[in-house]
C-alpha cells in the first residue's frame, strides 16, 4: 500500500472512530495501531512504550497542577473581587463597565489557565451586574464569550503546556510569548467596545457617580492577592527560581491560601476541585498518549515527511502556508476541542512550519489564537455552550453576539503574522540575556 492510500485509510478510520463516539484518545491510538501494523513487527509493545513515554514526562507534570490551580480559584470569590476592583477605573471610557469583562477575564485567565473556567466564572458575576445597570446584553454576552478565551492565551495556560510538550519547545518561552499578544487581543476587544459605544450612545446606561482617587484605590486593594499570585507563578519561572512544574506547585499552594483567606476553602470545595482537576487531567493525558502513539506510527510510515514535501512542492510560500493552516484550523475548530486540534496536527504541521522558516515559539502562539477562535466557532465552540448555559439563549444567538469579537481575534492572527516579534520579543529579551 502506498503512502497516499495509507494516509487516506488512516484519516477515514479516524473520522469513523470519532463519529462513532469512541473516545478521542482511544480513536487516536486505534488509528496509530493500524498504521504501525504496516511498518513494525511488534505493534503492541510499541503502543506500551509510546504511552509511557508520552505520560511519564516531568515537564508534563505541570499540566495537572495548573489545572488544579484553576479549579481551586474557580470556587473562590476572585471574580467578584476582580469586578469590584476594576470597575471604578473604566467608568469614564466609552463602554464603561463592559471593559471590566475584558480586564477581569485577562486577569482571571492568568491564574486559571482555562478558557471555559474563565468564561464561566467571570460571567457569573458580570452578567447580572451589567443587566441590572442597563448595559446592552448582546455586547456583554459577546465580550464575555470571547474574552473568556484569554484564559488559554495569557500564561500560565493548559493549552500552551500541551503544545510545548507536543512540539518539544520550552514551556517558559511559550508562556512569555503569550503575554504581549494577550495584551494586543485585550486592546482590540476594548477598541471595538469603544467604537460601538460611540456609535450607539442611546444604548449606554446613564453615567455613574464619580469616585475619588482614594475610593478607587481602596476598591483596587481587592486585586492585590490575585496580582501577587500571578507574579509568584510567572516571576519564579522568569527569574529561574523554579521550573514550570515547580511554579505550578507554588500556584496550587497560593490558590489554596487565597481560597482560605476568602473563606471559600471548605472540604467540599477542596474535594470538588481535586476531582475536577483529576477528570480533566486524565482526559488530556489520555489524548496526549494516543496522539503520541499515532505521531510515532506516522513518523515510521513516512507520511508526515511526504505531506511536508507535497505542501512545499505547491510553492505556497511562507504566508501562503500560514493562510492555508488558518483555514484548516478554523474548520477543525467547528468539530474539535483545542487540545485535540493541537495533538492531532502537531506531528504533521510542525515539519512544514520548520521547513518554511517559522519560529516554533511564534507558531505556538499562532495556534493558540486559532484555538481561541475555535472556542467561539459553532457548533462545538465550548465558550458558546458556557454562555448558553449562563444566559438561557440559543447557541446561534450567542454566536451572533460574539461575531464582532471573533473578527477581532482574526485581526490578532493577522497582526502577529505580519509582525512576529510581537510574540517572540519578550522571551528573547528575558531568556537570552
Amino acid at each position: 500500500m502506498g503512502l497516499l492510500e495509507l494516509s487516506a485509510l488512516l484519516f477515514l478510520l479516524l473520522v469513523l472512530f470519532l463519529a462513532g463516539g469512541l473516545w478521542i484518545g482511544m480513536s487516536l491510538a486505534a488509528a496509530g495501531f493500524v498504521a504501525i501494523v504496516f511498518v513494525h513487527p511488534q505493534p503492541g509493545t510499541f503502543l506500551a512504550t509510546s504511552f509511557w513515554e508520552a505520560t511519564g514526562s516531568w515537564t508534563l507534570a505541570a499540566l495537572p497542577m495548573f489545572v488544579w490551580m484553576g479549579e481551586i480559584l474557580f470556587r473562590t470569590k476572585l471574580s467578584e473581587e476582580l469586578f469590584n476592583g476594576l470597575s471604578p477605573w473604566v467608568r469614564r471610557i466609552p463602554g464603561r463597565l463592559l471593559h471590566v469583562n475584558i480586564l477581569a477575564c485577562g486577569i482571571f485567565g492568568a491564574v486559571s489557565g482555562s478558557s471555559a473556567a474563565t468564561c464561566a466564572t467571570v460571567s457569573k458575576i458580570a452578567l447580572p451586574e451589567l443587566s441590572r445597570r442597563g448595559y446592552d446584553q448582546d455586547v456583554a454576552i459577546g465580550s464575555l464569550a470571547t474574552s473568556g478565551t484569554l484564559g488559554i492565551l495569557i500564561p500560565p495556560s493548559i493549552i500552551m503546556v500541551v503544545y510545548a510538550v507536543s512540539a518539544e519547545v520550552s514551556i517558559i518561552r511559550i508562556f512569555l510569548a503569550g503575554c504581549v499578544p494577550g495584551l494586543v487581543v485585550m486592546g482590540l476587544f476594548s477598541l471595538y467596545i469603544i467604537v460601538w459605544a460611540l456609535l450607539n450612545p442611546r444604548k449606554q446606561p446613564p453615567p455613574e457617580p464619580r469616585m475619588s482617587l482614594a475610593e478607587k484605590l481602596r476598591s483596587s486593594t481587592q486585586l492585590i492577592p490575585c496580582a501577587l499570585l500571578i507574579l509568584a507563578v510567572i516571576g519564579s519561572m522568569i527569574l529561574g527560581w523554579a521550573t514550570a512544574t515547580e511554579a505550578a506547585g507554588f500556584g496550587v499552594l497560593g490558590s489554596l491560601a487565597l481560597a482560605a483567606a476568602t473563606g471559600c476553602l471548605s472540604w467540599t470545595n477542596f474535594r470538588d476541585s481535586l476531582a475536577g482537576a483529576t477528570r480533566l487531567s486524565c482526559m488530556i493525558m489520555f489524548i496526549l498518549a494516543g496522539a503520541a502513539y499515532l505521531t510515532k506510527a506516522m513518523a515510521l510510515t513516512g507520511i508526515p515527511t511526504a505531506l511536508a514535501a507535497g505542501v512545499a512542492s505547491l510553492g505556497l510560500g511562507p504566508f501562503g502556508l500560514i493562510a492555508m493552516l488558518t483555514v484548516i484550523y478554523i474548520l477543525l475548530g467547528t468539530a474539535l476541542d483545542g487540545v485535540s486540534m493541537i495533538v492531532l496536527t502537531t506531528s504533521i504541521v510542525v515539519p512544514m512550519v520548520q521547513q518554511a522558516g517559522f519560529d516554533l515559539v511564534w507558531f505556538g502562539i499562532f495556534i493558540v489564537l486559532l484555538v481561541e477562535i475555535a472556542q467561539v466557532t459553532p457548533p462545538v465552540g465550548f465558550n458558546l455552550f458556557v454562555m448558553q448555559a449562563q444566559t438561557g439563549r440559543e447557541q446561534t444567538a450567542v454566536a451572533w453576539a460574539s461575531l464582532p469579537f471573533f473578527m477581532m481575534l482574526v485581526v490578532a492572527v493577522a497582526v502577529i503574522t505580519i509582525w512576529p516579534p510581537i510574540a517572540t520579543w519578550l522571551p528573547d529579551v528575558l531568556l537570552n540575556r
